[in-house]
């Protein structure tokens, strides 16, 4: 058996963060985790609030917003004008949920790896509407053309009303084909949301190359931007159709002003959101997502291996890049999301290891991230320590 590679580590990485060093966190996909300089380009806006509150909102705020929005956009690929900050890709689907305007003879179709959150928002606008959810399945795994095809014979023209497809699936790491995607579900005029929570920071990407109808990413994972940081991208058809979840005073300004000023939120997140590119790209975009994709392979391999996996076994996350891997658990075991909820607490405790379980196909899933304060040794300590703690769940 070939041993995994192991990843260049890039020095000094470790110290770039506040992170509690007696933890291995391993969970970056989460909540990410944000650089010293970042936070402290944070503090200083907020400073600058504070000193005069008046002044920050009542005085080239928004003129501000505009900017930072336009440099994030030109990041990804994706077209300024047709592009908003949001809090998150959650608040993003809610708003494209409400403003697609559902009726009782619809459907919204989304995949078996659609992220909770997300469906329960799905769910509550069919109800509220009398449209219907719909999920198709997707083996893990699966092929891209594989994935691809299962989805378009899903589809049903005159009916299915939005397709909702993750760009980066959050429970399975499972990186979907959404460019033969969108072009799939653009043959019946079918309107496709891209759940790109994952993306930004994580993948190149370019949104408009991409085509979907909306595109939305959090910035704050990998992007090593504030969280409550996103940006939502909407194609020419739809921005004049777009309903804000709350009405403020660039309502009449329309799509994207009126979608972004939201009264006296915090929006430091926001405008220190370039600060976390300027990061990324001062270490190398390409040094830090080669060394996060290598990393988070080789601990699958590792943890996978001490919990009796072959490398056949582990599901690959469906193309390059990706620096999430899942490592999936014995039957039986975090089965349900209570039960996944037991083990990753229990983990956190017994062996002060931050890591994601999910509960996915009526099996437990462990996703292991991985990011430039990651090394070898946070996984093999985890590799080392949680068979036992397995077992001792399971008498």
């Amino acid at each position: 058996m070939t041993a995994p590679e192991k990843p260049r580590p890039i020095p000094g990485a470790r110290l770039l963060f506040s992170l509690d060093p007696s933890v291995s966190h391993v969970n970056h996909g989460s909540f990410g985790a944000l650089p010293i300089s970042v936070q402290r380009a944070q503090q200083r806006l907020r400073d600058e609030v504070e000193a005069n509150p008046l002044r920050f909102y009542g005085s080239g705020l928004m003129d501000r917003i505009v900017h930072t929005r336009r440099h994030l956009a030109a990041f990804l690929g994706a077209d300024p004008d047709g592009s908003a900050l949001v809090p998150n890709t959650t608040a993003a689907v809610s708003l494209i949920l409400q403003s697609v305007g559902l009726r009782a003879a619809d459907e919204v179709l989304l995949t078996d790896h659609a992220y909770g959150a997300v469906t329960m928002a799905v769910r509550r606008q069919c109800r509220r509407s009398g449209a219907t959810a719909r999920t198709v399945a997707v083996p893990l795994g699966a092929s891209a053309v594989d994935v691809t095809a299962r989805i378009r014979a899903a589809l049903r023209p005159g009916r299915t009303r939005l397709l909702v497809v993750d760009q980066v699936a959050s429970a399975t790491a499972a990186l979907f084909p959404v460019g033969e995607i969108v072009a799939a579900a653009r043959e019946h005029d079918i309107p496709v949301l891209v759940d790109a929570a994952h993306v930004p920071g994580m993948l190149p990407v370019d949104v408009s190359a991409i085509g979907a109808d909306f595109w939305v990413g959090n910035l704050h994972k990998w992007g090593w931007a504030p969280r409550g940081t996103a940006l939502l991208t909407v194609a020419p058809a739809w921005r004049r159709r777009i309903d804000p979840l709350v009405v403020s005073w660039e309502h009449d300004e329309g799509f994207p002003l009126s979608v972004e000023f939201q009264g006296t939120i915090d929006y430091t997140s926001w405008l220190a959101a370039p600060a976390g590119i300027f990061a990324l790209r001062t270490l190398g975009l390409e040094a830090v997502r080669e060394h996060n994709a290598t990393l988070a392979a080789y601990g699958q391999r590792v943890v996978g291996e001490a919990l009796g996996l072959a490398p056949a076994d582990l599901p690959g996350p469906g193309g390059p890049g990706v620096a999430m891997r899942v490592v999936p658990l014995p039957a039986g075991l975090a089965s349900t999301p209570p039960e996944a909820l037991e083990l990753r607490l229990r983990i956190a405790d017994k062996l002060a290891a931050e890591v994601a379980v999910n509960a996915w196909g009526g099996r437990g899933l462990l996703r292991l991230s991985a990011q430039i304060y990651n090394r070898p040794e946070d996984y093999h300590l985890l590799a080392d320590r949680l068979p036992a703690l397995i077992r001792e769940m399971r008498r």
